[in-house]
């Protein structure tokens, strides 16, 4: 299976075992995978939100200071949870992306225990930040942190060995459910303000850590970090699923999550739709890269989106395991350049396409070199209508 074009990249996806199908996925209840690709960080320190307020796109400072259960959520796609948890990007002084991070701050000290359970929480003045981060560039992204840290009273600290991440989601996920251990998976575990309805069935937990709404989608269902020697609240041992069940998830929803799925030093994160992922302020102030970000946004047109895909052959069916990541994707009329494939797995992908030759219909767009493999591009449910009519108008200008 080609999946991606270096032996890193290959390995990181090639042992594929799709224990359950994406049809069946759609109609299951919520389910449960440890992100191996994954990797946790830690940030700790008095200036922890001062340092990263300074390098990341989103507003971190909600996590300074989390707001209790009730009050409006920190990004307009994420319900209110106990606790913020916020999704932005590092990127270089160029504005291209580096590394997308899940930023979460635990429970604060006067809601819960130690990690023992045994005693009280750590001092309220020593900030701790937990990032869930992309597992094949942690070593790297640690010395760039460190490069920026300078006198700043902040220890950063990769933790991987202690915590694990996971994800829970369903077909369900972004539909109210009147099952509480559907609907309210983002307040469920130890610590203040806990959803009563799930408390029961997360017994066994005693760390005062818990699920967060994942601050992507609704979509998306839950993320969290957990101590690796616990098994997570809601969890059991046969309800497991393999990664890449979640990584087909993803791409039938058009979501890119890492530094390989988003190309490290070259991706622009507009065209890449970080900003509809609550990825991105545009009015937290001065940031690493901001400048291109601020400019694009404020021009007002993207014109190259990233887009779900789906291989066909000539009859319509699927096509399994053919197309490889940065594949050309050229219009089958005219024979012009639209895009190129970013990620594959089976008959799904990701593609980066110009909004000209995007949506003009099945079998409009085929891969170069390999004219039996059509192309099917699937409009995500979630994408704001104004991405289309904001193309739509520059378009027509010109």
């Amino acid at each position: 299976m080609h999946l991606f074009r270096t032996p890193l990249r290959f390995l990181r996806y090639s042992s594929c075992n799709y224990s359950r199908p994406f049809t069946t996925l759609e109609a299951a209840g919520p389910i449960n995978c440890l992100l191996k690709t994954r990797s946790v960080i830690r940030f700790k320190g008095p200036e922890t939100i001062k340092f990263l307020q300074g390098l990341v796109t989103n507003d971190v400072q909600s996590l300074g200071n989390p707001r209790p259960a009730g009050e409006n959520s920190v990004t307009p796609n994420m319900p209110v949870a106990v606790s913020p948890t916020v999704y932005a990007a590092l990127l270089n002084p160029q504005g291209r992306f580096l590394y997308d991070l899940f930023l979460y701050r635990p429970t604060r000290s006067d809601e819960k225990v130690d990690r023992s359970g045994s005693g009280p929480g750590p001092d309220p003045g020593d900030v701790e930040i937990y990032a869930d981060v992309d597992a094949t560039v942690s070593d790297e992204l640690l010395e760039t942190l460190n490069k920026y840290r300078l006198r700043s009273k902040v220890d950063i600290e990769n933790v991987a060995g202690e915590f694990s991440c996971w994800q829970r989601f369903s077909g369900n996920a972004s539909k109210k459910s009147s099952d509480p251990e559907e609907s309210e998976t983002g307040t469920v575990g130890w610590g203040g303000t806990v959803d009563r309805s799930g408390v029961s069935a997360s017994q066994g937990n005693d760390l005062g850590w818990h699920w967060n709404k994942d601050p992507r989608l609704p979509c998306l269902g839950c993320r969290g970090i957990f101590p690796s020697n616990t098994q997570p609240p809601l969890v059991e041992a046969d309800e497991e699923t393999s990664e890449e069940n979640f990584l087909i998830w993803r791409l039938e929803k058009g979501v890119a999550e890492g530094s390989i799925e988003i190309p490290k030093g070259s991706a622009i994160p507009l065209e890449y739709n970080l900003a509809g992922l609550n990825a991105i302020s545009f009015d937290k102030g001065c940031y690493i890269g901001q400048e291109l970000i601020a400019r694009t946004h404020h021009r007002g047109v993207i014109r190259k989106r990233l887009i779900p895909l789906r291989f066909l052959n000539n009859s319509g069916e699927e096509v399994q395991q053919k197309v490889a990541p940065g594949s050309e994707v050229i219009d089958a009329s005219s024979q012009k350049k639209a895009g190129n494939v970013t990620t594959a797995l089976g008959s799904r992908g990701l593609g980066l396409l110009h909004m000209d030759y995007a949506f003009k219909g099945t079998g409009n767009l085929t891969i170069k070199d390999q004219e039996d493999v059509k192309i099917e591009t699937i409009k995500p449910e979630w994408w704001p209508a104004d991405w289309f009519l904001s193309h739509q108008e520059q378009s027509a200008a010109a």
